[in-house]
């Protein structure tokens, strides 16, 4: 991937890493009862604390994700080389985020398109994006 991809790429990783953080501060405020949510915006059994606990467990993960994307694309506008580790991992991460989160809710065989999709979202660029950042950083 040559920095000209990766203009174009990182809107994908600001997009994906800037609505990762929005969502853990909602979410983080909705805890707190700072802010409610309506009911039907929340995945199903929020209620359920073991469930709840599952979705907080991912948020080590997330904020590492979203850094490490920000970071790279912040490294990427300064010219500086090592943007390109700093994005293959943030797309390793961000695909295992997503992977993890489709097969909770296949194994639990419950779709729910809002939540399938934004997490499909997160397994399907980084796989598109990461073999050819992967062969750059090979050859250099």
């Amino acid at each position: 991937m040559t920095d000209d991809d990766f203009a174009c790429t990182r809107l994908l990783f600001l997009v994906t890493d800037l609505g990762m953080l929005t969502y853990w501060s909602v979410t983080a405020l909705h805890a707190l009862g700072v802010l409610h949510l309506p009911p039907a915006w929340l995945y199903s059994d929020y209620a359920d604390p073991v469930v709840t606990s599952w979705n907080w467990s991912f948020l080590p993960l997330d904020l590492l994700l979203s850094l490490s994307g920000l970071a790279a694309a912040r490294l990427h506008a300064r010219g500086h080389p090592g943007w390109r580790p700093l994005a293959l991992a943030s797309l390793g991460l961000t695909f295992c985020a997503g992977f993890m989160a489709v097969s909770f809710w296949a194994v639990r065989c419950e779709f729910d398109p809002v939540w399938w999709g934004l997490n499909l979202w997160l397994v399907a660029w980084p796989a598109a994006f990461a073999p050819r950042l992967w062969r750059t950083l090979a050859r250099a």
